[in-house]
């Protein structure tokens, strides 16, 4: 199934966090979640009374785990990575941020 066809049967598309508060607040007892698969091992623990199933075992994202607190620590303490990106980009950018905020807080 291609991207837009997952978006196109999706009941809801929410970020990370929306995820999780919808599958705490919702009375369904079982979810389809199309996203990086550990966040369905998180809502499993999490939620132990409720099933998820992802879309697919193979939504695995290596990037997401090079990401850790402690590394994100030593980043903000060293004021280190500093990223340039050129303004056509930032733009576009800070729009799908703002979207995602705006998805979080609904």
């Amino acid at each position: 199934m291609s991207r837009g066809q997952n978006k196109n049967n999706a009941d809801r598309i929410l970020s990370t966090s929306g995820i999780v508060k919808e599958a705490g607040s919702s009375d369904s007892t079982e979810f389809i979640i199309g996203t990086e698969r550990e966040i369905v091992r998180n809502l499993k623990a999490k939620y132990p009374d409720k099933k998820f199933y992802p879309v697919s075992e193979k939504a695995f994202c290596y990037n997401m785990k090079k990401i850790t607190l402690e590394a994100i620590l030593n980043s903000l303490q060293n004021l280190e990575y500093e990223i340039h990106v050129p303004e056509h980009i930032r733009v576009k950018a800070r729009k799908a941020l703002d979207r995602m905020l705006e998805i979080s807080r609904k």
